[in-house]
């Protein structure tokens, strides 16, 4: 690494955002808040960087930072949704590939079209985030709506609408590149389908092209599909990804490595896992839905915070590593006496492209059976960069053997960006 000396005869630093809080683990870290403006004077990893806040200097992870604030503008960034690079994504093949090849995913929307079919004929449906327009071709094909409305603001849509007239459906379904905030049709619609979720439920916060779009084009009385979303909870064992990341520096090749474990942590446990798939055997307790949302009565002020409890009683002892968090959206039925249909992404269900996601704590926890583990679980958006946000878990663990009341107390935030 360069010497402080070194860094400070660096031309010129950059400007960086700090897209969430962080708490140095050792004096030669800075600690920074979610907003505040970094000044990078070296890029001595992939990890870390040596950067200045308020004339302090000091090593900051790289990930919590994003581009600089426009000069001139001290409140916000120039593009605080990211609509470039989020839309870019989208217009390229990987992600459809990934997504279509998510049978659990793409099977669900087809049940919920073939089981209401008769209910959807001569109806209005919207297609919002259409991507390739699978949806929308299985409404057209499966029903007989009077319209169906394809929405995509990324290029993907120019080969929508070549699918589209491909599958022999261009009588029926219209294909708009255009955001959900600026699309303009002429009549309002009975259904709105799509496919929002994202990692813990709400990241990349396309939910709230969704709201707004129902706000302004679904009719009174219209259906939302998904009509209801649970982000779901537990507290789990990790053996092999905490052998993998932080055992793995007790004896390698028969030399003390410890030192670098409090590095590991800080590297390895601070970001939360994705497309983690625990495995059943890993549950320590019984799943819990931590937030629910009713997507007729869900505002888009209400993502700037949402906050739920948990309590769970350990089934079997072992290590709690962490907590992991998967979803499960419903479907109602629009037929009478219809049940609603379901995706689940969690690991008794089979594995969806999201996967699950794992918080690990900073240092595993013995439980045994009945011990309980409650607290609460908080979604924070950031107020800067739109799309990301973060995770901040309070917990309890009272151990029920104990003759003398036994509680560990701990909370811990993870921010979450792409």
């Amino acid at each position: 690494m360069q010497s402080d000396k070194e860094y400070e005869d660096d031309a010129s630093p950059e400007e960086y955002v700090a897209l969430c809080n962080f708490t140095g683990s050792g004096t030669d870290q800075l600690s920074f808040s979610g907003g505040d403006s970094l000044r990078v004077h070296a890029k001595n990893s992939a990890e870390w960087w040596w950067a200045e806040l308020h004339g302090v200097k000091g090593y900051v992870p790289a990930s919590y930072l994003g581009h600089g604030v426009p000069e001139g503008d001290d409140t916000s960034p120039e593009d605080p949704w990211q609509d470039e690079e989020y839309f870019g994504s989208y217009g390229t093949l990987r992600l459809h590939l990934e997504m279509l090849s998510d049978k659990s995913r793409t099977e669900a929307y087809r049940q919920v079209i073939l089981s209401n079919s008769a209910s959807l004929r001569n109806k209005v449906v919207m297609d919002l985030g259409c991507g390739t327009g699978v949806i929308s071709l299985f409404c057209a094909q499966l029903a007989q709506p009077s319209a169906v409305y394809a929405v995509e603001a990324s290029s993907m849509a120019e080969y929508t609408r070549q699918l589209v007239k491909q599958n022999g459906c261009e009588e029926v379904v219209t294909v708009h590149q255009a955001r959900a905030e600026e699309i303009q049709l002429s009549e309002q619609v009975d259904v709105l389908v799509s496919e929002w979720m994202g990692n813990c439920l709400l990241f990349e916060f396309m939910v709230e092209s969704v709201l707004l779009a129902r706000d302004r084009w679904l009719r009174e009385g219209g259906v939302m599909w998904p009509s209801s979303a649970a982000l779901v909870l537990v507290p789990c064992q990790a053996d092999s990804y905490y052998a993998e990341k932080m055992a793995f520096w007790e004896r390698p090749y028969g030399l003390d490595f410890t030192p670098l474990q409090p590095l590991a942590q800080q590297e390895f446990f601070t970001k939360p896992k994705f497309s983690h798939l625990i495995q059943p055997d890993d549950c320590l307790a019984t799943p819990c839905d931590a937030i629910c949302l009713d997507m007729y009565t869900l505002q888009v002020k209400d993502l700037e915070e949402m906050k739920g409890q948990f309590h769970f009683c350990v089934a079997k002892p072992g290590v709690l590593h962490g907590f992991t968090a998967w979803f499960t959206v419903h479907f109602q039925s629009l037929e009478r006496g219809g049940a609603p249909v379901e995706l689940n992404t969690g690991p008794n269900s089979e594995p969806t492209h999201w996967k699950q996601t794992l918080f690990m704590l900073d240092r595993p926890v013995s439980v045994q059976t009945g011990d309980l583990v409650g607290g609460s679980i908080v979604l924070r958006r950031n107020p800067i960069w739109r799309r990301h946000m973060t995770v901040t878990l309070h917990w309890t663990i009272n151990n029920s053997k104990e003759e003398q009341d036994s509680c560990q107390v701990g909370t811990k935030t993870f921010p979450m960006w792409r």
